[in-house]
């Protein structure tokens, strides 16, 4: 089983959000995407290696712990 973290936990991890409330709002406001497709998903699961831009800022999921 592969592991995984969801887009809203993300956000909040980068500090781009301080609630799960903030990240959805962010999240719907269509400025996040994944692997170059606009995301509005909230639990949108990623994985190591997806690529996440949050308000033109890129990320790369890396060490995402089984679950």
């Amino acid at each position: 089983m592969a592991g995984f973290i969801e887009l809203n936990a993300f956000i909040k991890l980068k500090g781009f959000a301080t609630t799960g409330g903030r990240a959805k709002l962010l999240i719907r406001s269509g400025v996040v995407s994944v692997n170059g497709a606009v995301e509005t998903r909230n639990k949108k699961k990623l994985v190591d290696g997806d690529k996440v831009e949050i308000e033109g800022k890129m990320f790369v999921v890396d060490g995402v712990k089984i679950r």
